[in-house]
């Protein structure tokens, strides 16, 4: 199976030696709500996810590694009101595409890399490049806190600035989830 729809999560479980769990690359329209809200766009997560679960949203980082200019982070993003998880992913961060002060604020590992691109007014695009389902193994369920979910749905993106050079790319998979917050 072609595992380029999972980078950067991939990267993590190589690590590891584990296997990946099972990903099944899926159109988007063929994601159920109120999944296909939250993954099919081309809007950064954060806000998306702020935006849905009514509040702000924080990092958790459960590993990371820094390969020259490249900064890899497996994290759970949770909601800040209660600390429950909204989102397991990994994303590859290019340091060097960041000023100084943003570079500082991505590597404290606290504010989503989504919120750091609005605070410092960084132009950029998100494209997502693919989207699946996953058959959760017990690192997904253990990271977003499930006793048991027979599949989840996700998405790879890949963040760039205005002239196409990658900023991020992302793996984001989201537990069962609620209706928005009103």
């Amino acid at each position: 199976m072609p595992e380029d729809f999972a980078f950067p999560l991939s990267e993590f479980y190589a690590r590891t030696s584990l296997a990946l769990p099972r990903m099944d690359v899926i159109p988007g329209d063929a994601i159920p709500e109120p999944y296909r809200a939250l993954l099919v766009h081309e809007r950064d997560m954060t806000s998306t996810l702020e935006r849905h679960h009514g509040g702000d949203i924080y990092i958790h980082a459960l590993r990371r590694e820094q390969r020259g200019g490249e900064y890899f982070r497996e994290v759970v993003l949770r909601r800040a009101s209660d600390d429950a998880p909204v989102e397991f992913g990994a994303n590859c961060v290019s340091l060097e595409r960041f000023s100084p002060e943003a570079r500082w604020m991505i590597l404290q590992e606290k504010v989503p890399l989504g919120r750091i691109l609005k605070d410092h007014t960084i132009a950029h695009t998100t494209r997502p490049a693919a989207f699946f389902r996953v058959t959760p193994d017990a690192a997904i369920r253990a990271a977003l806190k499930l006793a048991d979910a027979p599949v989840l749905f996700g998405r790879q993106a890949v963040i760039c600035d205005p002239a196409g050079r990658r900023l991020s790319q992302v793996v984001e998979i989201l537990p069962p989830t609620a209706p928005p917050a009103e």
